[in-house]
């Protein structure tokens, strides 16, 4: 006997797109396209500056981390490498605000870096240590960098000629306005 209570709907199953894809569908409201994310009508939201940073963000951290995550860094972790490469003998402060990282969370991945044997702390007084990249922590570096470069020649593909280092522009001119 069929004990299948369930109810059986008349409408057609909805079939469901990845997350990821992404289709532009009319808007009456405005007569132009409106961004559809997964099956979702995004609205407003599209046009939203902050919102479409953090895609794109999100986006680019993501290859960060099938590229130069495999080599065991993450991104805070290379930025800071990159850092202390360019400007060794830095002050924990100092690369923590360039940063923009808090106190707390640096000293945190400074330790991890150091216990990776990538970064040292080298003591300028009883208080304050200077870092600086040891001998593995500059080669772990070289071969990140090489690994960036491919990305970023991959941002330029998609963007086409010169668009990157306009975006790059246009971003550090927002950064700087906001910050003024």
């Amino acid at each position: 006997m069929n004990t299948d209570l369930r109810v059986k709907s008349k409408r057609p199953a909805r079939t469901r797109r990845k997350p990821d894809e992404r289709k532009v569908v009319e808007d009456g409201s405005r007569g132009r396209p409106a961004v559809e994310l997964g099956g979702v009508e995004l609205g407003d939201l599209a046009d939203m500056t902050g919102y479409a940073l953090r895609r794109a963000q999100i986006a680019v951290f993501e290859g960060f981390r099938r590229t130069v995550g495999k080599i065991g860094l993450r991104p805070a972790q290379f930025s800071v490498m990159i850092v202390i490469h360019r400007t060794p003998g830095l002050k924990q402060t100092e690369v923590a605000n360039a940063l923009g990282i808090q106190r707390t969370n640096f000293v945190a991945m400074v330790n991890e870096l150091e216990r990776l044997g990538w970064v040292e702390r080298r003591a300028l007084d009883r208080r304050s240590h200077a870092l600086h990249l040891t001998r593995a922590g500059q080669g772990k570096l070289s071969e990140a960098m090489a690994i960036e470069r491919k990305q970023e020649a991959l941002y330029d593909k998609i963007l086409g000629p010169g668009e990157r280092l306009k975006l790059l522009d246009m971003l550090r001119r927002l950064q700087v306005g906001l910050e003024a």
